[in-house]
């Protein structure tokens, strides 16, 4: 890709773009993620966050002693675009896939569902709290 056409997404807000059929571009190099050393807590979702979601989704950051500058939300698509990292949190909310070596694994519902189940927070916390150990 031409830096012009780079500068163009950027400048739309787009930092994150994958192409849809790689094959017809065999000499593309795959964008790589670069995650800023403050980010410990890699949020991976398909579903984009509403007020609601962003409201729990601090408050299930701030239990486990974290603020919303040391997270990071990204699809599903582009965890296998991360360079290194130093996360320690990998959280996959209503989906499930290949994370990052090195970080410890989260899997619950997404954020939406769990507004309306307990038993799906509690799992999540149940979860967190087992790396304590």
């Amino acid at each position: 890709m031409k830096q012009r056409d780079i500068q163009v997404l950027q400048e739309m807000g787009l930092t994150y773009w994958q192409v849809r059929k790689p094959e017809f571009f065999p000499n593309m190099q795959v964008p790589v993620i670069d995650l800023p050393e403050s980010c410990k807590l890699l949020f991976i979702t398909d579903n984009e966050l509403n007020e609601h979601d962003a409201w729990l989704f601090g408050r299930i950051l701030g239990s486990m002693k974290l603020t919303p500058e040391q997270a990071l939300s990204l699809p599903l698509e582009a965890v296998e675009q991360v360079a290194e990292h130093h996360l320690t949190w990998c959280w996959f909310a209503g989906c499930q896939g290949a994370h990052p070596v090195g970080c410890q694994v989260l899997n619950s519902s997404s954020l939406q569902a769990m507004h309306s189940n307990p038993s799906s927070k509690k799992a999540l916390w149940q979860q967190i709290c087992s790396y304590d150990k």
